[in-house]
């Protein structure tokens, strides 16, 4: 089997961030409580390998940021990479939490960029996923700020229009969604902010050569990574979306020839490199869930 490994995959710059504040402030402060609010990125892996630090994570399926604070009542509260608004800041503030920021640079800036327009007058669209904790964040800045999911959703009369998007979403989608903008509001301003990150992993995916198959690794909670699955639907006709090598082994990939793999921005590095060693060699490397960050 001839295994195509593509670059870049697995953790992103903002990834790599936001692991290394968790573990540093848990050697900082070895005796105090370390809590994130949500899941620092979207990959339980990395969750798991947190809790051997002694920092836990609060994520429950429908609560919002601000109602997660809730349950945080002493010590350090993480932001995630995700990003907050102001108003989950001021809540932590209020409670007397000690605030560790790992928000996204990129994130940061469309937060900025959102502010920056909405004090010039502008109406903003902003394209990304209900309910996505990066949107979450952006949507509670003003209500000035509106939610575009599809086509459906653009009936602004606003005179001074302004468009962003969430950092992780599919480039290819978004892109022809600002081109349905640009027809229908002409003298609309436009920020396209997928991130590099994610824009460079899906742009490997769609200059990939014909495979047999091709290998998604990462978190199914993970956005970017789904993205990455959707596209590589257009690359193959066989596409596996695994966790880790436990979900691959399940999976009958022996009358393959040509098999790629690549990894979501959240995924950890040696889950990767313990699939390709074994689609390489069939040899299964033992990982501990302390390897994996």
């Amino acid at each position: 089997m001839e295994v195509i490994t593509l670059t870049p995959r697995g953790y992103c710059k903002g990834v790599v961030n936001a692991i290394e504040t968790a573990k540093r402030t848990r050697k900082q402060h070895p005796n105090e409580p370390i809590t994130i609010l949500g899941m620092l990125v979207h990959n339980r892996f990395v969750v798991e390998a947190l809790q051997k630090y002694q920092i836990k994570s609060v994520d429950t399926a429908g609560k919002t940021r601000y109602e997660l604070l809730d349950e945080i009542n002493e010590g350090f509260v993480i932001f995630t990479a995700h990003g907050v608004s102001d108003r989950v800041r001021e809540k932590a503030n209020a409670k007397g939490l000690k605030i560790i920021d790992a928000t996204c640079e990129y994130v940061s800036f469309i937060h900025s960029l959102i502010k920056d327009k909405l004090s010039e007058g502008y109406t903003i669209g902003y394209i990304g996923k209900k309910n996505h904790p990066e949107s979450e964040a952006v949507l509670e800045i003003s209500d000035k700020v509106h939610l575009i999911e599809t086509e459906a959703d653009l009936i602004f009369n606003d005179e001074k229009l302004f468009f962003t998007n969430q950092t992780t979403l599919s480039s290819y989608q978004t892109a022809a969604l600002y081109e349905t903008i640009v027809k229908k509001y002409p003298n609309a301003v436009i920020s396209n902010e997928i991130c590099n990150a994610t824009r460079c992993r899906q742009q490997a995916v769609m200059e990939l050569e014909k495979v047999d198959a091709l290998v998604v690794v990462g978190d199914p909670k993970s956005h970017n990574t789904q993205k990455l699955a959707q596209l590589a639907q257009q690359k193959a006709a066989h596409v596996f979306c695994v966790e880790n090598l436990d979900d691959l082994l399940k999976e009958d990939l022996h009358s393959f020839q040509k098999v790629a793999v690549t990894s979501g921005a959240s995924t950890p590095t040696k889950i990767t490199q313990q699939i390709i060693h074994y689609l390489q060699t069939k040899e299964i490397i033992p990982l501990k869930t302390e390897d994996i960050i």
